[in-house]
């Protein structure tokens, strides 16, 4: 597995993929930072202490990342046939669902390091505007709310994946099913029932920008654990398939 892990980050030294992912956090960081510039009664909304965290994050999770995280996990997995390099890697003993495996671990960990470049790059705005106003406790909180959104929307995306690659149409379809899957996300989101079951707001209640009762924690924390789940059936049903062939 480390070989692969290995092998899977050579790739992407390689690959367009990462800069898009990059290019598409500091888009986000600039577009919230603009709508910041608006003014109501009379201050900036960028004028409020973490509103620039928040709203980023909030944004960010809501209309990119989904889409981003899909695109890239899907990209790293459909490749291998897309590129008809699959029959090459037949004559290598390698175990197709090791290597799927390896894949969809190296798309957790981007998911989870896209978001840790995302809080970097906002808490940098916020100590050029706010550093009298932003104590180590409120740093902290919004580093594990970030990283744990990371996790959240990768788990939560991830059937996406399983299913792109099983019907093996072209990996953007990952893009906009992500997309579609995320913007319902804006409505059902209003309904504190639909909040803590729907995944991609799950993922909000998990990582605390929602507050929530104990019962919905641990509700939303079901919904992503499930996400996880029906992607490693679907995966482990065609890996199996592989294997054999």
């Amino acid at each position: 597995m480390r070989t692969l892990l290995w092998a899977e980050r050579l790739k992407l030294k390689r690959s367009k993929i990462i800069w898009i992912a990059v290019f598409s956090a500091i888009m986000v960081a600039f577009i919230v930072f603009m709508q910041g510039q608006f003014q109501y009664y009379g201050q900036r909304y960028v004028d409020g202490a973490t509103w620039y965290m928040t709203a980023t994050q909030s944004l960010g999770s809501l209309y990119v990342f989904p889409a981003i995280i899909a695109l890239m996990g899907s990209y790293m997995i459909c490749r291998e046939d897309q590129d008809d390099t699959m029959k090459s890697l037949a004559l290598v003993p390698v175990s197709v669902s090791n290597l799927i495996r390896a894949k969809m671990i190296i798309t957790a960990i981007l998911s989870v390091v896209l978001y840790a470049f995302l809080f970097a790059v906002t808490l940098t705005v916020e100590m050029v505007i706010h550093i009298s106003l932003l104590d180590l406790g409120v740093v902290l909180g919004f580093a594990k709310m970030y990283l744990l959104e990371g996790v959240g929307l990768f788990l939560a995306v991830s059937p996406i994946i399983a299913i792109v690659y099983r019907l093996k149409k072209g990996y953007w379809l990952a893009l906009i099913f992500a997309e579609i899957y995320s913007f319902l996300g804006l409505f059902l989101g209003m309904q504190s029932t639909m909040r803590s079951i729907y995944p991609i707001t799950a993922a909000f209640c998990v990582a605390g920008y929602y507050e929530t009762t104990p019962v919905q924690f641990a509700i939303s924390l079901f919904s992503l654990l499930a996400c996880g789940g029906l992607s490693l059936i679907i995966l482990h049903g065609l890996n199996r398939k592989s294997d054999i062939h």
